[in-house]
């Protein structure tokens, strides 16, 4: 589905909620600059978090309930409820999120994660993420963060989480991005949810069409109603 750019009158009528942004695996918040300078010049307050085990806490471990915990600290300092935009690992971990607070948001854009997490391709995946951290400890980097990632991640349906959602929901995915094979699915999990593929754009979608994305987040901005009229259902 094409979303069509915001007008002019639709920026000016688009209510300035604050925004929170999730990075995904190996990244840091740093990659939501893009975004942060666009919506920043709307008005919007933004927070990008780093995750456990990314950027500025790149010395702790990742793991699912810290993911949560730090994104909960982030909508909290909101002085309402925020739009949520996660990517890839990000986008999980939102999910989870608004799975267990979803109360505390407006809505949640998930980006490059409309893929069930299993199979044999993950498990290949663990395993090299494994053996390259241990061959390369101390100087292996980040790979740990992988190898912590699958782990916590293990047995998480997002697809649950998805039909268990009132939120509004926005999916986004580049076409070239190997985790959209289970986008259909998501749709059917969550009725309502609107999907945007964005031509020649892969995984990375905000950052490889960094334009293509901030439309669809000043339209979700723009869909979301006041904080007055607010309800979940």
């Amino acid at each position: 589905m094409n979303v069509p750019p915001a007008t002019r009158g639709q920026e000016q009528a688009i209510h300035r909620r604050p925004i929170v942004f999730v990075h995904g695996t190996r990244t840091s918040s740093a990659i939501w600059r893009r975004q942060v300078d666009a919506l920043e010049r709307s008005g919007h307050r933004t927070i990008a978090i780093d995750l456990p085990g990314h950027g500025s806490r790149s010395s702790e471990r990742f793991s699912l309930p810290g993911a949560i915990a730090a994104i909960d600290g982030a909508v909290e300092s909101c002085s309402e409820p925020p739009l949520l935009v996660g990517l890839s690992l990000g986008g999980y971990a939102s999910l989870a999120y608004t799975r267990e607070h979803e109360a505390k948001l407006a809505g949640v854009v998930l980006a490059g994660c409309s893929t069930e997490i299993k199979g044999k391709p993950v498990s290949a995946y663990r395993r090299v993420a494994h053996v390259v951290a241990r061959t390369l400890r101390p100087e292996g980097g980040t790979w740990h963060v992988v190898t912590d990632m699958l782990r916590s991640l293990a047995g998480y349906s997002p697809l649950e989480d998805l039909r268990s959602t009132a939120v509004p929901v926005w999916l986004v995915n580049g076409s070239r991005d190997p985790l959209r094979l289970d986008e259909r699915r998501y749709l059917e999990a969550r009725p309502g949810a609107q999907l945007t593929v964005v031509p020649r754009a892969g995984h990375d979608v905000n950052a490889h069409a960094p334009v293509a994305f901030n439309r669809v987040l000043l339209n979700a901005l723009h869909e979301l109603k006041p904080r007055d009229s607010l309800a979940v259902a």
